[in-house]
């Protein structure tokens, strides 16, 4: 019988908890998200004339695009698709946004989505579970709960640098993840 013998880091890395790793943080927490996310959300929630404010390489939102949506991509960094532009550069926004924010950032991206959509539109963020676990983000629950919450079902994954295969290689992951829906 084999039995298991992981570390202390063993023990947060299964419980998702990015502080207690071995591993660098990807530099402006670029972390792309498995295309598949995307399909499952619009299978349950219509949304139109997307902006995906932190498109990456684009994954999101080539899967937005084959699936007949019209989308704006843009990115603070230039990673070869979309525009270059800061998501807080924004005034105004008429449609939905869906996007994966980089994590530190998170709550101000759900806020400044809320200040720039028109009223009724939607914003879809892709974050941890554990996002609803924080005494710092209480106030913005409070003020601001999300519509809805559709938690996943399997194991979604978001990738250092959107290298997927690497990642499943190596495990896949243990992080449960969410789509938190706002509706201004």
């Amino acid at each position: 019988m084999k039995f298991w013998t992981g570390n202390k880091n063993s023990i947060y890395k299964t419980l998702g908890a990015s502080n207690h790793t071995y591993k660098e943080r990807e530099i402006n927490d670029y972390y792309a998200t498995e295309p598949k996310a995307v399909k499952l959300l619009l299978e349950l929630e219509n949304f139109d004339n997307i902006l995906e404010p932190a498109c990456g390489e684009g994954h999101l939102s080539k899967e937005i695009m084959r699936l007949g949506k019209d989308v704006k991509s843009s990115d603070i960094i230039d990673r070869g698709f979309g525009s270059t532009k800061n998501f807080f550069d924004y005034t105004e926004w008429n449609g939905d946004i869906i996007t994966n924010p980089p994590y530190k950032y998170a709550t101000e991206f759900i806020l400044h989505a809320l200040e720039i959509i028109k009223n009724g539109g939607k914003i879809a963020m892709f974050l941890k579970v554990q996002f609803l676990e924080s005494k710092k983000r209480k106030k913005l629950f409070s003020e601001y709960p999300p519509k809805k919450t559709y938690v996943a079902s399997e194991r979604l994954i978001c990738a250092k640098k959107g290298e997927f295969e690497k990642m499943k290689k190596g495990g896949g992951s243990a992080i449960p993840y969410a789509r938190f829906i706002w509706i201004k």
